[in-house]
């Protein structure tokens, strides 16, 4: 697996909204794209910064992971993953296995923004939630 460029980094929001605001106001970015992915119980937004975008994350359900990662940070949110573009989520993942990295999801899902995903689990990745995805 080699990865093509950083496709996003996600952050966990309490207040879509807000951050929303400092991202715009503050950053001077513009939000080209807010999206459910109700399968995942959260709502996504999204800001482009040169060839990688910014992807709120923002929980609508408490049963969703991003509620309670936000719950376990104290409410206040903040770097959830990286994620990496692939050429395949699917080669990408069966190469992880075969290096032994553990795996979250065993095959790719649907995402925001139409992107097929896959997590690999920080405890093989030096603590980092690493999501593959591609189109």
């Amino acid at each position: 697996m080699k990865p093509e460029k950083i496709e996003h980094l996600g952050i966990a929001v309490p207040d879509l909204d807000e951050a929303i605001k400092y991202w715009e106001d503050v950053m001077g970015l513009k939000c080209y794209n807010i999206e459910e992915v109700k399968d995942q119980k959260v709502k996504t937004a999204f800001f482009k910064i040169g060839e990688a975008k910014i992807e709120l994350l923002w929980p609508t359900s408490p049963e969703s992971t991003i509620a309670k990662f936000i719950e376990k940070n104290g409410g206040k949110g903040g770097l959830h993953h990286i994620a990496f573009k692939v050429k395949n989520t699917n080669e990408a993942l069966s190469d992880a296995k075969a290096h032994e990295v553990r795996v979250i999801d065993q095959e790719a899902r649907g995402g925001a923004e139409g992107l097929h995903i896959a997590f690999l689990h920080p405890k093989s990745t030096g603590g980092v939630l690493t999501e593959l995805c591609c189109e």
